[in-house]
């Protein structure tokens, strides 16, 4: 419901959304997802990017406030979704990060109820489909369609 108020407002504000979520690679096969507290369902880390702020810019900021995580080399963008699911408006920009610090555990707050890495292979119940859908395409090496 929050998340559909917060597109009201946004379609109300600006003619287009754009968000950024990150695939967290480690090096043991795992991947770092979230559990908001306005959403069900465990998601790759990201938000909104706001005015004046590049991807890149707002992947950062993300990460840090999402899951404690610093950016410590260069992203590759995984693909450009159009999340006609969500909006007519919306866009989604995922970046795969590979080479990154967490710089403590994450600690429930008011948007995020639970944080963690998860290997790929046992993700954990509720991830929702897009995020195994994406995770599948990087696994395998495939280029992301276009649709969320």
């Amino acid at each position: 419901m929050l998340g559909r108020l917060l597109h009201l407002y946004f379609r109300i504000v600006r003619g287009m959304t754009l968000g950024v979520r990150a695939a967290v690679l480690d090096g043991e096969g795992r991947v770092f997802l979230v559990r908001h507290t306005y959403t069900p369902g465990w998601h790759l880390p990201g938000g909104g990017v706001e005015v004046g702020e590049t991807l890149e810019q707002a992947l950062a900021k993300e990460l840090r406030e999402e899951g404690c995580i610093r950016l410590t080399g260069p992203v590759l963008l995984h693909g450009v979704f159009f999340n006609r699911a969500m909006s007519r408006r919306d866009h989604v920009a995922v970046f795969v990060v590979r080479e990154f610090v967490a710089e403590s555990v994450k600690q429930p707050d008011r948007e995020i109820a639970e944080a963690g890495f998860f290997s790929l292979e046992t993700l954990p119940e509720g991830t929702t489909p897009a995020t195994r859908r994406r995770l599948d395409e990087i696994a395998a090496g495939e280029r992301a369609p276009v649709v969320w």
